[in-house]
């Protein structure tokens, strides 16, 4: 059960803009846009809360807000590139406790991972103010989740300044160890070079073949589902295998010239 005293609240980070994939979050999967698939598999995450999607109030991300509003789901339209205020505006509206932070290119987003990393962050009553799978990454690219507390991002929020931390939040807390309490979950096996994200057409083909097969309206199919369907359908990897991990991050880093 969640812990009554907390409210975690599930907030999916989406925009139409994408250099390699432009409007990707609103591309269709057996006629639902993969937006719609995240928050349905979100709602299986029995730690969670709510779940909202936090997009920019960009005119090209209209689509976006007026998707949620006719599905009924809780939306907040803010910054485009300063997502740290995107993300603080967004926890206040839902008065949010605690954010689980889902990016819009992980359509095979896992709700056991995610309530995994949830409860070490709860369990630890206080003990951290960030816990991941991806510091180190030992799951699939596109199995990203980060739980955070209000407190931590409203810190960040008042105080951090740099254009380019605004935008990649997570770095405020990796560089910063001394300062805010780090948690990582990793797994069994290290199957970060397995890519199960979004970004470019290939990566879509690929999730496609995945809902394809292994979808069913009435049940979410998890990690190991797919693992098995890969294990037995290996040539469904070489759909994608051209892309390296954190791509868009390490071309932001080389941008903003930071090594």
């Amino acid at each position: 059960m969640v812990n009554s005293k907390m409210k975690v609240v599930a907030a999916v980070q989406a925009r139409m803009a994408s250099t390699r994939l432009p409007g990707k979050v609103m591309k269709e999967i057996l006629g639902r846009p993969i937006i719609w698939h995240i928050v349905n598999r979100l709602k299986y995450a029995k730690l969670v809360n709510h779940t909202m999607i936090a997009t920019s109030s960009n005119p090209a991300d209209k689509e976006i807000v007026d998707f949620a509003r006719k599905s009924k789901i809780d939306c907040y339209a803010g910054s485009e590139d300063d997502i740290v205020d995107r993300l603080y505006q967004a926890s206040r509206q839902a008065k949010a406790d605690v954010l689980v932070r889902i990016t819009a290119d992980c359509p095979l987003v896992d709700p056991a991972i995610v309530d995994r990393i949830t409860k070490l962050f709860l369990d630890g009553r206080g003990k951290y103010d960030f816990v991941s799978n991806t510091h180190p990454p030992t799951y699939p690219d596109g199995l990203d989740t980060e739980v955070f507390s209000f407190i931590a991002l409203e810190k960040i929020w008042q105080e951090v300044t740099d254009k380019f931390k605004r935008e990649w939040i997570v770095t405020n807390f990796w560089e910063h160890p001394e300062t805010y309490h780090l948690g990582n979950i990793a797994n069994d096996k290290d199957l970060s070079a397995l890519r199960w994200t979004v970004d470019y057409p290939d990566d879509f083909e690929f999730v496609r073949e995945i809902y394809e097969r292994l979808y069913k309206p009435d049940k979410v199919f998890l990690m190991q589902d797919i693992l098995d369907l890969l294990k037995k359908n290996p040539e469904l990897l070489k759909i994608n295998q051209e892309h390296t991990r954190n791509e868009g991050f390490d071309k932001a880093l080389q941008d903003a010239n930071i090594t």
